[in-house]
């Protein structure tokens, strides 16, 4: 039996509108398959079809999936709850919602080993400790007792590969499973991923949209587009002649753009800041008396100027986040200054503040909990302009300047009234940036903005990202671990590492000189696109 899953002519309606296709492919025993396409293409409804863990609106018309020959749509859903985790285990996308807030991440992990393997508790919390290990989530042991807002999106993320990976499953699904994390980490888990798969015979369905982690990982590949397999091949095939136009496309994307960016005339400092502090006191005992602190940021300078991008980068916990949240003074400073257009904004009041909120925007790095679910997008995107009053109030001219915006961000007129339920990761991700665009700010904070985007679409933010900034000379922060964009987007880099800059300078310097240690590792681990 040399297929462990095959998909037969599986189709999904919700309502009249068909989400699959009779869509079919296998996957071999100890293979990697890829499944790409562009956000909204059906790639994570499959996963979910598979696990039998899809909504109750949507209805199966047709076809079945088997495991080990064995049909998955013919047992009951007790049945069906042995096989998840157990045969057939699953990496979500999105790890800030997938975790349990209210339990450790320790328990979380020891809940799926306890459900499905005979250990005693201490084998269950040594297991899961490797577990963290494997996966480099540092200080395993005092971490299991973490709680899962103590991590960053990229631990996050590892605790989620970890627990996926617990009860050594025969195939495991990873649906984006390296989007939240950094360069470094991303090429230990990759590495990780492949030992195990070699090790166990392990199947792997592998869900991504950065062709250089395909070409790294996959054995096979099928192209995806709006609910159909357009094209299944070797990876070698894949690579050296597609066959299908719209994957050709996907491959010119996924190039790293060669362009060096033309830097514009010197401009004054929009933002600057000088010798910034973010540390966090650790408190411990009954009376919880400070006995340390964390420096999540310290002492860092950067400076912005009018018109031009700097790019942040470094692995997750390093400090990067906190330094866009810190500017926009959602958390406190330490110590230091944030002048923006010369004004220290670390020494405003909340009501002064109010001015400057309209000035600066952020795009922040998780598109599923930054909309609120009760609101329709055309009321997300309103919210700033009324509360900011920017341009006219009347309903009816800014319900034309929202869908405007919207199209301009590759989305359509009729998602205006839309839930964010009904979108895409990507697709939150492009509303986003809309409702950042909307209070028509000078500075945008974009945290990880591309993170979540297929490579198609991920040029085309870039491209209007550049066109915005050289249209309303706006400025950027780009917070990121995709290194391959940096020159497309950026006049300068930073590089940080446990909350100090390491390097700094210009992108052609950095990039192609690093003379740091650790920028030189950065660069090392990103995945090559057509390197096995």
């Amino acid at each position: 039996m040399n297929n462990i899953l095959k998909i037969k002519n599986l189709s999904l309606k919700v309502q009249n509108q068909e989400l699959l296709k009779s869509i079919s492919f296998e996957i071999k025993r100890g293979e990697i398959f890829a499944l790409v396409g562009e956000s909204g293409s059906g790639k994570s409804l499959t996963s979910l079809a598979i696990m039998r863990l899809l909504p109750e609106a949507l209805n199966v018309t047709s076809g079945d999936i088997l495991l080990n020959d064995d049909s998955l749509f013919s047992i009951s859903e007790f049945d069906m709850q042995k096989v998840r985790g157990r045969k057939i285990a699953m990496i979500f996308q999105e790890p800030m919602t997938a975790l349990n807030p209210v339990m450790t991440i320790g328990e979380q992990v020891a809940e799926v080993i306890r459900l499905h393997l005979d250990l005693d508790e201490k084998e269950i919390k040594t297991k899961v400790i490797e577990l963290f290990e494997e996966v480099a989530l540092k200080d395993a042991e005092k971490r299991y007792v973490w709680y899962p807002h103590q991590l960053s999106g990229g631990q996050k993320q590892r605790v989620m590969i970890s627990m996926a990976l617990a009860c050594e499953p025969d195939l495991l699904i990873a649906d984006e499973p390296t989007t939240a994390l950094d360069v470094t980490i991303q090429a230990q888990v990759l590495a990780l991923l492949k030992e195990i798969q070699k090790k166990r015979s392990l199947s792997i369905l592998f869900i991504t949209h950065d062709m250089g982690v395909v070409a790294q990982m996959a054995d096979t590949i099928a192209v995806m587009r709006q609910g159909e397999i357009l094209e299944i091949a070797s990876c070698d095939d894949f690579f050296e002649n597609p066959q299908h136009d719209y994957t050709k496309n996907l491959l010119r994307d996924a190039l790293p753009s060669t362009e060096i960016r033309t830097l514009m005339k010197e401009e004054k400092a929009l933002l600057v800041i000088k010798d910034l502090k973010v540390h966090f006191p650790i408190k411990k005992g009954f009376f919880k008396r400070t006995v340390g602190y964390t420096k999540a940021v310290d002492s860092i300078s950067l400076n912005i100027p009018k018109g031009r991008t700097l790019a942040l980068v470094g692995e997750s916990g390093s400090g990067k986040s906190t330094i866009g949240t810190a500017i926009l003074r959602l958390i406190e400073a330490t110590e230091g200054s944030i002048n923006f257009k010369g004004i220290d904004l670390t020494r405003l009041s909340q009501k002064e503040l109010l001015p400057y909120r309209r000035k600066v925007q952020m795009v922040f790095q998780d598109p599923y909990s930054a909309l609120n679910p009760r609101m329709t997008i055309g009321e997300i995107i309103r919210e700033g302009r009324v509360s900011l009053k920017v341009g006219l109030q009347d309903k009816n001219i800014q319900d034309m300047v929202i869908k405007d915006l919207l199209v301009k961000v590759g989305l359509e007129f009729e998602h205006f009234y839309r839930y964010p339920h009904e979108f895409s990761g990507g697709q939150r991700q492009r509303i986003g940036i809309a409702r950042a665009l909307a209070v028509e700010p000078e500075l945008i904070i974009c945290d990880e903005p591309t993170s979540a985007l297929d490579v198609s679409v991920r040029t085309q933010v870039l491209t209007l990202l550049k066109v915005l900034q050289k249209e309303r000379g706006l400025s950027y922060l780009f917070i990121t671990h995709d290194l391959s964009i940096i020159r497309t987007i950026a006049d300068e880099v930073a590089v940080m590492k446990e909350g100090k800059i390491v390097e700094q300078g210009k992108v052609e310097e950095v990039m192609d000189n690093p003379k740091h240690e650790y920028t030189q590792k950065l660069l090392a681990s990103a995945p090559q696109l057509f390197t096995k």
